[in-house]
C-alpha cells in the first residue's frame, strides 16, 4: 500500500481558504486514484474529493463541490486540495489515500475502509 503524508493544515476563520498537500516521496503515482477524506469528531470518516492520476479527472462530494478542487503536480509526485469559502462544517481531519485507478472510474474512492492512512492534518475554521 501507498504510504503518503498530509500537510497543510492550520486554523482558519470562515469564508477563508487552505491548501493541503498529500506528498507520497517513495512512489510514483501514474495511474492511481488518489482521494482526500476528512473526519470530524464523532463523525465517520468522508471521502470529499478524488483525482484520477492518469489523465486528471476530478471528482466531488457535493458537499464541497464548487468550493475545493484537488489538482496533482507529477514533477512532485504531489497532490492538493485547495479549499476556499470553509465553513464551519470544513473542521475535520483530513487524509488522502492512493488507491486503485479504477476506484475513480467506479465511484468507490469515497469508501474509507481498507485504505492506508497517513497521519492526517488538522483544519479548524472558526468565526
Amino acid at each position: 500500500q501507498v504510504q503518503v503524508a498530509e500537510s497543510g493544515g492550520d486554523s482558519v476563520q470562515a469564508g477563508g481558504s487552505l491548501r493541503l498537500s498529500c506528498a507520497a516521496p517513495e512512489y510514483t503515482l501514474t495511474s492511481y486514484c488518489v482521494a482526500w477524506f476528512r473526519q470530524a469528531p464523532g463523525k465517520e470518516r468522508e471521502g470529499v474529493a478524488a483525482i484520477a492520476t492518469a489523465n486528471g479527472r476530478t471528482f466531488y462530494d457535493a458537499s464541497v463541490k464548487g468550493r475545493f478542487t484537488i489538482s496533482q503536480n507529477n514533477a512532485k509526485n504531489t497532490m492538493y486540495l485547495q479549499m476556499n469559502s470553509l465553513t464551519l462544517d470544513d473542521t475535520a481531519q483530513y487524509y488522502c489515500a492512493a488507491m486503485e485507478a479504477d476506484n475513480c472510474l467506479k465511484g468507490s474512492w469515497a469508501l474509507a475502509r481498507g485504505r492506508s492512512w497517513g497521519q492526517g492534518t488538522q483544519v479548524n475554521v472558526s468565526t
